[in-house]
This record gives structure tokens, C-alpha cells and sequence, in this order.
């Protein structure tokens, strides 16, 4: 018997199948890791596919040495999974399989744990008639009650009681007394996750109708739905009702949500409701809790995952449900390679597996709307709010008035009167600012220079970072590469002492909300302050127990967060993502407020939002301000349209990258010449093709990188995927001192 194994090397040479011979006795199965011969070494593998004949030489055929694990670490539907991802995205099957397990298990990196147990190896009788003759030791008693009251009993929990029982426990053993064993103990990821033990709910009529739609195709499987329902409409007991049916109908479900900063919060309403069945996956988790929760899923103890992107790769069988929560964000697309899109890979895994898909959002994406207005979702809508709570009373200021009236500090005159009153009132507040840092940029105010990372096309960030000594000191940083440096203290172009700080981030921000109320404890919630794997927890559950009365945060905290005591959010720059050099900025903009909007008055209490800007006229903050999502999809959806933009064309690019800007330049315009001839050779490709131009990107150097882009618009159609099919195996070729890949629509234009 022979066996097809894919060796885990990425590369294009050897991106096929091997065939092994296996060994007499050895049992293998489809999707099992092995260790296999390779060259003159010795190498990872998974195991495709089963023959019993062979067009090769059987003499020259090697064996496989071992199985890895007596499991197969890859379903067959996810081998399958694999296998078109790795025809979409134009790379060997081997890279798109290591999205299928966690990263450690390649190289054996992760361990099972283990802890010594002690456990009685007679009846509990023989132990107490031991203990009622034993008069030498008083430690051998010991131990042995402890086992009669429980057994087994872990070594390091006896050792708590007993003061050094090691030897004791080993003269036991030997007299038959006990059982000294390793058991595997699993690693439990969010320990200190509130759970929330809330009870079931009561649906309201909105709730019920959608689900009168979800709940029939669980069973059926194929139902592809987007539901639509404004903030604070209910959309996550509709989730947990539907994973309750599919869990009843002894199926699985996956749950996906954009951010890490959402996890806490979704464990601890599942595991409120189904307790252990629930696992959580995401990379904030250390090596062996993901490799322990991947198991525990792999073996079917938990049927639920939540997780963030790479969760939807999660091992279930008899898959009931998928829910991407929050379907807008762009971080469901991953810009590693290999590029994946987590909502596309659902969708394809729902229609493979015979389960149900729900993408979910406040504001959803013009491309999920535009597929649902055509029939390929259907639409469920959900238009008010749980108890028909009101949506938040909204304020949009005119900076420009603010500046004119003489106020330069970063929050406005009512912004700090709402907070005034919502702190007097013992509630809380959200105040979001896109920027994290104190100020966004330095500047010199005699020639203009301003301090760019001289790794990175981009302006320095001004920090105030503290030392052990707990003294701050200004630093600046590169939001891109995390390059730092001391501020300097006169311009590097022109000498001038004159060298200040502009903008404001969330450090700025928090800092003012401190001056202005002093006392008043407040949290800043940003990729500065959630390092490590329980940052985002602590400082949630810090802001929900009410110990901080004001979460200063980026664009982390507008979404999917419930505190109920939250009555006003400030918005402190509107118009950041507004500005960016990208067609979706409008989009993006009107998502970003309606969503941290909808922070405000989840609970019994009205909310309030305050939105700061410097365009009040602007139609995106006038919608965002009335959460009037309709009429911002009619009026984006014609704008598109009539600049052939996104869904009714296809945005592409491919992006070279070099550490030398001569080689950069050179590699893309021998590129931009294969493409010309490749037009020409191809008419039916230059039809499809609007747009194209060899242009330096937003940000024309990265992390020490020179860049430059190919960038095209292209109309949508068979000859198109075609192709993008040819620029992908263009740019995936080897160069010497290059990189370059394509991308289909990036989430990134910049």
C-alpha cells in the first residue's frame, strides 16, 4: 500500500504530491501528519490520498518513518478547503494546509502538558484500616486521607497540604498503596474572563421573525443570510439561539468577530450559556493554550468556536453554522501570504459542509449589500432596538466654530459639558480618536520640516512613555516598522529651536480628560496599551466594573462592546478616515461613527454622541449622525457606480517591494512591459481592463522597503479571473533582492 503525502516545503518545485510506501502493520488515514524521508533528510508531511499501485519504481520508493499523531491533524472538507484556496491563491498546497493547524505543531514546537496524579490502587476500606494501624508516620496518614476524600488527586494540590511528600508517595506506590501516573492537563485560555451566567432570553418579535428564517436551513443546511440590524438590536441572541438549535441537532458552529478586542466579551456570553462546549481561538493566546483548544475542538469537546479570522480554519466536524459578526471589517482579510478573505473561505466552507452562513453588521459592506439586493443573501433586517430603546441623541460640532471662538484644546466646549454631566450622573463614557500616541506628528514652524521614520514614508508619532522609574520622557515612534527616537531639540533641516508637536492622539486625549477631571480614573485602549494575550480582557473588565468611568481608544473600541452604564461617546476627529487617499474612506467613515455611536445607551439610560469635525457639511457625517444606513448604501452604492468603483468593478494591484529604490523601479517596469505584452497578446484581457498605471504607492517606503505599484481597474468577468490568474503567478515568481505580489481588491491602497 502506497500513500500520497504533501512534504511541508513551500516551494514551487516540489508543490506535488510524493508517494511513500507504507510500512507492514502501520494503519494511516487521510489528513494524518507523518514524518517522511526526503532528500537526506527528514521532513513533515500529510497524507492525501491512498493506492495500491504505483507508475514508480517500488524498489526506489522510500517508507514513511512515522505517524506524528494517531489522529488526522486535517479533516478531509478542510483538505479540501486547502486545495482551492491553493488554486485561488496561485501557491503550493503545502502553505495553505499550515492554516489548518496551529503554527506549533510544525517542528513538534508545542508539547501535550502533562502533571502527576496520585490515585489509590486499593478500595477506600483497605486505605482506612491503614490509617487506623499505622502509628509511625504520620505523613503516610496524611496522604492517605486525603486520597479516601479524593481520588485521583493532583501530586502539587497534596504537596500544599503535606509538607514534602515526594518520597512518601513513592514508598506507597512501591507497597501497591497507590498509582503514581502523568496525566494530560489542559491549558484554559481567558481564565479571568467574566463569564456572564445570564439566563435565556425572551425574543423580541424582531428576533423571532429572523430566526423563523435561520433556524429551518440549520437543519436543511445552504441558508446564506446578512442581517442587517442597527446597534442594539439584539443580533447576538439571535446568534446564540441558532448555535443552541445547532448544537440540539448535535452540529457545530463557528463564530467569528473582527477584533481580539471583542473575544472577552463573546466568550463570556457563550460560555455563560454552553459552558465548556465553547472554545475561543486567536493569536493572542499562547502557544500551548491554542494548541490545547485546537485539540479539545479536533477531539469534539468543544463545538463552538469564537474566534478572530483564523478561527474560521477551526477543526469541527459536522459543521451546523457560521456567523461573521461585524462583516464590514476589512481585518477579516488577511494580507499574509497566502491572502485569504475569512468571509469568502466561510461562504465556500458553509456551501462544503452543508451549513449555515449569517454575516451580521450594523453597517455592512456595499459589496455584502449589493449580493443581497441580488439575491445571493437573503436579507433580514432588524430596525430597532432591543425594548424599542431609542438610538443616541447626536451633536455634530464645527471645530472650525471652536477654533474661531478661541478654544484650541483637543475636546470642545460641548463635549466637556456632556461629560461634565454624564460623570455627575456616576455613568460612563467612550471617547474615540483613529490615532493612537499624544500627538500625530512634530514639525518645525521655521521651514516646515517634519520628522519622518527613516525607515518608513511616514511622519514620526510623538509618544510620552514612562521608564522604570516611572518618569515620562517624549519619545517618537513609526506606527508602521516601530521604529523610536529621542525628540530632538532642534530641527535636523534648518537648526531652528522652533520645532513643535501638531495633531492629537489617544494619549493626548486621555491626558486633557485628566486635566479637566481631575480623579476622574479613565483607560486607554490601543495596540500600546494591549500588549500581551490578556490585554484587551484586563482593560475591558477594568471599564465594565465600572473601576475606570472613561475609555479613551482607537477604532477597537466602536464595535460590538455592550456596557450598558456607557450613556455618552465623543468623537474627537471625524474626519480622519475620511481624508484617507482610498475609495472606500466615505464608506469606512460612515461605518466607524455609526458604529461607536451605537456604544451609547445600550442600557436603560439615553445616550448622547458628540461627533467633532472640520467638514459638518459633509453628507458621510450627516447620515452617520441620523444612522441612516439605506440612504448612505443608495447614494455610495450610485457613486460607485458612475465611477466605476467596487462592486461593479475589480481594483487590483501588484505591489514590489526592494531594499534598493533602483531595483524596485527597475523589477516594476519589467513587469509593467510583461503585462503591455501580455494585453496584446491576450485582446480579450485588454478589453476587460480600464485602468492601468505604474505608480510609488501612499506610502512610498515601508518598514526600510522602497515601493511601487502596478495598479489597475479592471471590469469584472471570466476573462478577468483569467487574467488576475496570470498577474498572481507574475508576481509569485522568484526575483533576486525583490518581492512583489497581487492583490485583488486590497483592504490597504495605501
Amino acid at each position: 500500500m502506497y500513500c500520497q503525502v504533501i512534504v511541508d516545503i513551500a516551494h514551487e518545485n516540489v508543490a506535488r504530491p510524493f508517494t511513500y510506501r507504507i510500512p507492514a502493520g502501520l494503519a494511516l488515514q487521510k489528513g494524518q501528519r507523518v514524518a517522511v524521508p526526503f532528500g537526506c533528510r527528514e521532513k513533515e508531511g500529510v497524507v492525501l490520498s491512498f493506492t495500491e499501485d504505483t507508475d514508480y519504481d517500488p524498489e526506489k520508493i522510500k517508507e514513511v518513518l512515522r505517524p506524528l499523531e494517531d489522529y488526522p491533524a486535517i479533516l478531509p472538507a478542510l483538505i479540501e478547503l486547502a486545495q482551492e484556496m491553493a488554486t485561488q491563491a496561485h501557491c503550493p498546497l503545502a502553505e495553505t494546509l499550515r492554516l489548518m493547524m496551529p503554527a506549533e505543531m510544525r517542528g513538534g514546537r508545542v508539547k501535550v502538558r502533562t502533571v502527576e496524579v496520585a490515585e489509590l490502587a486499593v478500595s477506600p476500606e483497605e486505605a482506612e484500616t491503614m490509617i487506623a494501624s499505622d502509628r509511625r508516620s504520620r505523613k503516610r496518614r496524611e496522604i492517605l486521607e486525603l486520597l479516601v476524600a479524593q481520588s485521583p488527586r493532583l501530586v502539587s494540590e497534596i504537596a500544599e497540604q503535606v509538607p514534602d511528600p515526594r518520597a512518601m508517595l513513592k514508598d506507597l506506590a512501591q507497597r501497591g498503596m497507590i498509582r503514581l501516573q502523568q496525566r494530560e492537563s489542559l491549558r484554559t485560555p481567558g481564565v479571568g474572563i467574566q463569564i456572564d451566567n445570564a439566563q435565556w432570553h425572551s425574543l423580541t418579535p424582531a428576533q423571532q421573525e429572523v430566526l423563523e428564517e435561520i433556524l429551518p436551513t440549520l437543519s436543511a443546511g445552504g441558508g446564506r443570510f446578512l442581517l442587517h440590524g442597527v446597534t442594539g438590536s439584539g443580533k447576538t441572541e439571535v446568534f446564540l439561539t441558532a448555535v443552541r438549535r445547532a448544537l440540539e441537532q448535535g452540529k457545530s458552529a463557528i463564530i467569528l468577530v473582527p477584533e481580539i478586542a471583542l473575544t472577552p466579551q463573546m466568550v463570556s456570553w457563550f460560555r455563560g450559556r454552553f459552558g465548556p462546549v465553547a472554545a475561543v481561538l486567536h493569536s493572542r493566546l499562547s502557544a500551548g493554550e491554542r494548541f490545547d483548544e485546537w485539540r479539545r475542538i479536533r477531539r469534539g469537546e468543544a463545538r463552538v468556536v469564537i474566534g478572530a479570522r483564523s478561527a474560521v480554519f477551526a477543526p469541527t466536524e459536522n459543521m451546523g453554522l457560521i456567523v461573521v459578526d461585524e462583516e464590514h471589517e476589512s481585518t477579516y482579510f488577511s494580507d499574509h501570504h497566502p491572502r485569504y478573505d475569512a468571509r469568502q473561505v466561510a461562504e465556500s466552507r458553509c456551501a462544503r459542509e452543508g451549513a449555515s452562513l449569517i454575516l451580521a453588521s450594523a453597517t455592512p459592506s456595499i459589496l455584502s449589500f449589493a449580493k443581497a439586493r441580488r439575491g445571493d443573501y437573503m436579507l433580514l433586517e432588524m430596525p430597532r432596538r432591543v425594548a424599542d430603546r431609542p438610538l443616541p441623541e447626536v451633536a455634530v460640532v464645527d471645530m472650525r466654530q471652536e477654533l474661531e471662538n478661541g478654544n484650541r484644546s483637543v475636546l470642545s466646549r460641548e463635549l466637556v459639558r456632556q461629560l461634565a454631566d454624564c460623570l455627575g450622573r456616576g455613568e460612563q463614557a467612550m471617547l474615540l480618536i483613529n490615532r493612537r500616541g499624544y500627538h500625530s506628528f512634530v514639525s518645525c514652524r521655521s521651514c516646515g520640516y517634519v520628522v519622518k521614520c527613516p525607515q518608513c514614508d511616514v511622519s514620526m508619532t510623538y509618544h510620552v512613555e514612562e521608564n522604570s522609574r516611572q518618569e515620562q520622557r517624549p519619545k517618537l515612534r513609526c506606527h508602521y516598522c516601530g521604529n523610536a527616537t529621542d525628540l530632538p531639540q532642534k530641527c535636523p533641516s534648518c537648526g531652528s529651536p522652533y520645532i513643535r508637536y501638531f495633531g492629537a492622539g489617544t494619549q493626548k486625549v486621555e491626558a486633557e480628560v485628566q486635566r479637566l477631571f481631575p480623579g476622574t480614573a479613565t483607560a486607554r485602549m490601543d495596540i500600546d496599551t494591549t500588549g500581551g494575550k490578556d490585554g484587551h480582557a484586563r482593560i475591558l473588565e477594568e471599564f465594565r466594573s465600572g473601576r475606570a468611568r472613561v475609555l479613551v481608544g482607537t477604532q477597537m473600541i466602536a464595535k460590538g462592546l455592550d456596557f450598558p452604564q456607557v450613556t455618552l461617546v465623543g468623537v474627537v476627529a471625524a474626519d480622519l478616515t475620511l481624508n484617507l487617499p482610498d475609495y472606500r474612506s466615505r464608506e469606512r467613515t460612515f461605518q466607524l461613527l455609526t458604529q461607536v455611536a451605537g456604544r451609547a445607551g445600550r442600557g436603560t439610560r439615553p445616550g448622547r454622541v458628540v461627533i467633532q469635525t472640520y467638514r459638518p457639511e459633509d453628507q458621510v457625517i450627516a447620515l452617520a449622525a441620523r444612522q441612516d444606513y439605506r440612504a448612505f448604501f443608495e447614494e455610495e452604492f450610485q457613486r460607485r457606480k458612475i465611477s466605476l468603483y467596487p462592486p461593479f468593478t475589480v481594483m487590483a494591484r501588484v505591489l514590489i517591494e526592494s531594499v534598493a529604490e533602483a531595483e524596485a523601479e527597475g523589477a516594476a517596469k519589467a513587469m509593467e512591459e510583461e503585462i503591455l505584452a501580455a494585453l496584446q497578446a491576450h485582446p480579450e484581457w485588454k478589453k476587460r481592463t480600464l485602468m492601468m498605471s505604474l505608480e510609488p504607492p501612499g506610502i512610498k517606503y515601508l518598514r526600510g522597503l522602497s515601493r511601487r505599484q502596478i495598479l489597475f481597474k479592471l471590469l469584472t468577468g471570466e476573462e478577468t479571473e483569467r487574467f488576475c490568474g496570470f498577474l498572481t503567478e507574475m508576481a509569485d515568481r522568484p526575483r533576486e533582492r525583490v518581492q512583489a505580489c497581487f492583490e485583488y481588491n486590497p483592504t490597504n491602497m495605501i
